[in-house]
């Protein structure tokens, strides 16, 4: 098992080390001078009272726009080992208290294909791992909705299970306060883990883990009061107009657009890669006779399952049509709220299907083999895009270089106004958008610069 962690593992040491590629575009320009002028305060400020009112979406921006470009360069690999380490043990804790017992090596492997296809399987890698704004807001929430798990799970003391519904209200107060669709997938799987409690939970423990599920719904609703009723939530209404999301136009237009997602997401074939480690999981796994969960009960996890995923998915499109309109379906960094969901459950799936086969076969060295091969190959598919966009990154840098030392250069001039070039990549927001209405960063770049403000220039930078 050890071998075949290798690969994927390969595969996030090298995104890492593209990430020394990675120049700022986007929010990163209004970001960076903020941050340099007035800190944390600076930044907290803005954003509960101007931009969208999540606080610790804002605490986040600050702890790696602080170092600069190289925050954003070593954002990356930063987020992929605490990805990775948070997800294995999350999977490592989950594994023994559903009663299997797996050989060495088996909860990194599924943790480390898991990452790779969370972080890298993206349709826009790049927006999903490599642009901190959208990963502090999209893609770190769930893992951190997936730790609070842990210390529920690990809890055998009276002072860990007194701990263990503290550590989920934090952390659903976080949440609320970071990530408005991480909070709606949240609340909806425990508030589905609730309904389903006493027929899914053991007896012994039913009691604490309904109280450990009511004190995230708690924690959670309680911190997206405060981003609801912040100003700067208010002031994104305003500018958005979300009042009329629930008109039925919107309702359906979102459910049309999440249909589309949803389209997307069955026939992107790399998420294969999950359900052949749930397969290798689950024919590896030995279980103590007697402590399977009854199939009913399995198949009651799977419907439940399958039901919360589509309901946050479909509320997360609802919540972002009214600003995004109809590319909610397509700015695929809003999926990965309840994309890490999907996955997991892929995981799930492939590991129920492998535990029934097990029953009708003798010898499973041959299913063994065909999960390897196909995870292998979702691997190797996955390095193949990984080096196109390096390749992309590699051209974007070298120019932002160039047109940076340009525009120090004219600013320590005394130059005022100075062109701007337009190096877009993997539909990231750059000032003078293609349809000219994209103006407001080209604002930023002029501060980030100490300009008054920069037009758009014609030819290479």
């Amino acid at each position: 098992m050890g071998l075949l962690s290798l690969p994927p593992v390969a595969l996030l040491a090298a995104a890492a080390w593209f990430g020394r590629l990675v120049r700022p575009g986007g929010d990163d320009w209004c970001f960076l001078p903020l941050v340099g002028d007035g800190g944390l305060s600076a930044i907290v400020e803005k954003f509960y009272f101007v931009d969208n009112g999540r606080i610790a979406n804002a605490v986040l921006v600050w702890s790696y726009a602080r170092f600069g470009v190289a925050g954003q360069q070593w954002f990356g690999l930063f987020s992929g080992v605490l990805v990775l380490a948070l997800l294995c043990a999350f999977i490592a804790t989950v594994l023994p208290r559903t009663g299997m017992r797996v050989p060495r090596g088996v909860p990194f492997l599924v943790a480390s294909i898991v990452t790779v296809l969370f972080l890298l399987g993206s349709p826009n890698t790049y927006k999903t791992f490599y642009w901190p704004a959208a990963s502090v807001s999209h893609t770190l929430p769930p893992v951190l909705a997936c730790a609070a798990a842990i210390p529920v799970l690990r809890a055998t003391s009276r002072r860990s299970r007194l701990l263990a519904p503290l550590a989920v209200f934090v952390t659903g107060l976080v949440l609320g306060t970071l990530s408005e669709e991480t909070s709606v997938v949240a609340v909806v799987v425990l508030g589905g883990a609730l309904l389903v409690s006493g027929r899914v939970f053991p007896g012994a423990r039913r009691r604490f883990l309904r109280f450990c599920c009511a004190a995230g719904i708690t924690g959670t609703v309680i911190g997206s009061l405060i981003l609801f009723t912040s100003p700067g939530a208010e002031r994104r209404r305003e500018r958005h107009h979300s009042v009329s999301a629930l008109a039925p136009e919107s309702l359906l237009a979102s459910l049309r657009g999440f249909a589309h997602i949803v389209i997307t997401c069955l026939t992107t074939w790399q998420y294969l890669g999950a359900v052949a480690a749930g397969v290798l999981l689950g024919l590896l796994a030995r279980a103590p006779r007697g402590s399977l969960v009854p199939v009913k009960n399995q198949a009651l996890c799977v419907t439940a399952g399958a039901g919360a995923l589509l309901v946050s998915g479909y509320l997360c499109t609802f919540i972002t049509y009214p600003v995004f309109g109809p590319a909610v379906a397509t700015s695929t960094r809003l999926w990965n709220d309840y994309l890490l969901f999907y996955i997991l459950f892929l995981v799930f799936a492939g590991a129920l299907v492998a535990r029934a086969w097990r029953h009708r076969v003798r010898r499973t060295g041959p299913s063994v083999a065909a999960g390897a091969a196909v995870y292998a190959l979702v691997c190797l598919s996955l390095a193949v895009s990984l080096t196109t966009l390096e390749t992309n990154m590699a051209v974007r840098a070298g120019k932002w270089d160039h047109q940076d030392s340009r525009l120090r250069g004219g600013a320590a001039a005394g130059a005022r106004v100075l062109p701007y070039k337009r190096m877009p990549l993997s539909k990231m927001t750059e000032p003078f958008g293609a349809d000219e209405r994209v103006t407001w960063p080209a604002v930023c770049v002029a501060a980030y610069y100490g300009l008054e403000h920069v037009t758009r220039a014609a030819g290479r930078p």
